[in-house]
């Protein structure tokens, strides 16, 4: 193993992390032996996530029941981060989408993806950057999407988010910088994660797929070798950016 790719002494968060790309983010960081914290609002795929994990003989982990919509939850979660006392990785996973063309978007969908996908990381972020300040030593990761760079119609609350997790990194990069801490954003484009196979008809797979360069979805662990590697101390200098993999959609 290259000694920059082992967590075995580091103390890792990923929030929603049950499936998708967050489960594989996971799956990555307790194979190099970190000791996770895994987060998510579904008690039925937190226990799920367990069971797979211990079958995997992986017993490094913590699971954390949290509900980012929730501001009870949310803020016992908070208190739950300000009691550690290290803390080497943050993961800002967890996210949410609903899409609806701008005429018909409730202000109760803007009001739900702004907690979820950006007050939270930003709560979050603010809360871990003490820790990592302490340490002199930390690594950000905000996962975004590809429409935090281009966009579509009915993406507009989703974009908003997206725009924004980008822009609270940037900030908080510099912020951070001077402590050793590298805050950067992962932006992923069509990925085939769980959710995707079972709501997107395969002939829709198959069309957005041939308007990819690379003519196919990203695998989730695609994702998450990105995210291992601005997670590890292989990476020194890269901070503040927003890191596209998308298989060259956003390109053409």
């Amino acid at each position: 193993m290259n000694p920059g790719l082992n967590f075995s002494d580091q103390k890792v968060l990923v929030t929603g992390s049950t499936t998708g790309i967050g489960a594989a983010i996971v799956n990555d960081f307790l194979e190099l032996g970190a000791h996770v914290m895994i987060t998510g609002y579904n008690q039925e795929e937190l226990d799920l996530a367990r069971e797979k994990n211990q079958e995997k003989k992986f017993h490094n982990a913590e699971y954390i029941h949290v509900d980012f919509n929730d501001e009870t939850s949310l803020s016992r979660f908070l208190t739950k981060i300000s009691k550690l006392n290290e803390l080497h990785v943050c993961i800002n996973n967890a996210g949410s989408n609903r899409n609806n063309p701008i005429d018909e978007t409730r202000i109760e969908d803007y009001d739900y993806l702004h907690q979820v996908n950006l007050k939270s990381p930003f709560l979050i972020c603010r809360e871990v950057s003490k820790i990592m300040k302490k340490q002199k030593y930390g690594r950000i990761v905000n996962i975004a999407s590809i429409w935090s760079v281009i966009s579509r119609a009915k993406r507009s609350v989703y974009s908003i988010t997206k725009f924004g997790i980008v822009g609270l990194t940037k900030s908080v990069s510099a912020d951070l910088a001077p402590y050793g801490i590298l805050v950067n954003a992962v932006s992923p484009g069509f990925t085939l994660t769980e959710l995707t196979k079972k709501t997107v008809p395969e002939n829709e797979i198959k069309m957005l797929s041939n308007m990819i360069p690379m003519q196919r979805f990203a695998e989730p662990s695609e994702i998450s070798k990105i995210v291992i590697f601005l997670s590890s101390s292989l990476n020194t200098y890269l901070t503040g950016q927003n890191v596209i993999i998308d298989g060259g959609f956003t390109s053409v």
